[in-house]
């Protein structure tokens, strides 16, 4: 099993784009006993590879309980970085 960061990466490069609970729902059968696999630690981690230049913020808008949710996606220059490096 790849480490949860991994998996949040690769996942990335699977989908058009994904907020945290789209994430946490894809995930949830592998990962759901990690410490780290809840919204504010996968939304870190999708902010990080953000900051990093792998994703990118593609919208926002608000859930149902009037939350913000950020959406993000993976461009081609991001795919390619995290396929050469993450392999599988």
């Amino acid at each position: 099993m790849k480490p949860l960061n991994y998996a949040i990466l690769k996942y990335m490069t699977t989908v058009k784009e994904a907020c945290p609970e789209n994430v946490i729902d894809a995930l949830s059968s592998q990962y759901s006993t990690f410490r780290a696999f809840n919204k504010a630690e996968v939304l870190t981690a999708l902010l990080t590879a953000e900051a990093n230049g792998l994703l990118e913020e593609s919208r926002f808008d608000l859930d149902d309980d009037g939350e913000l949710r950020l959406f993000f996606r993976a461009h081609a220059e991001g795919v390619e970085t995290i396929n050469r490096y993450i392999p599988g």
